[in-house]
């Protein structure tokens, strides 16, 4: 899927989760993903990636994987964000055990907070799926999380 030069916002109201997906593009990358309670007035609604959202609520298996992302986060923390995106599709790990994928060390405090503190600051939830990672915190809302684990198998 070609996103290039794609700009701008565009989201849809999915009855999967009851809310919308709001997707944020930029030069063709996403750089953010929330969850409002309906779709702004400007949004553009049809998209090929929303799409792709419809199909993977409805149970299509999808890791997104070929999306590009622009993320604008700390070094240390893309560190994170990677390795959250490489989860594959209904697989949970603990945060411990993203620490370690990630090239951190779970029982270093310090360590620990720059996890946490990327998955509660995920820019892109779903594309980087933090619902995917047990004893978060979590940027996807809680309600959505829950559904976003039950389509998984989680």
């Amino acid at each position: 899927m070609s996103l290039s030069g794609t700009s701008g916002v565009y989201a849809r109201k999915f009855g999967a989760i009851d809310r919308a997906v709001q997707v944020g593009f930029a030069g063709g990358r996403v750089i953010s993903v929330s969850f409002p309670a309906e779709p702004p007035a400007d949004a553009e609604g049809d998209h090929d990636l929303l799409d792709r959202v419809d199909a993977y609520l409805g149970g299509e298996r999808d890791e997104f994987a070929e999306v590009a992302l622009g993320l604008t986060v700390p070094t240390d923390q893309r560190e994170v964000l990677e390795a959250l995106r490489s989860l594959p599709y209904g697989e949970e790990v603990s945060v411990s055990r993203l620490t370690r994928l990630s090239g951190f060390d779970p029982d270093d405090a310090d360590d620990l907070e720059t996890v946490t503190a990327a998955l509660d600051d995920n820019p892109i939830p779903v594309l980087l799926p933090d619902h995917r990672v047990s004893g978060g915190p979590y940027a996807t809302p809680g309600d959505v999380r829950s559904a976003l684990r039950r389509i998984e198998g989680i």
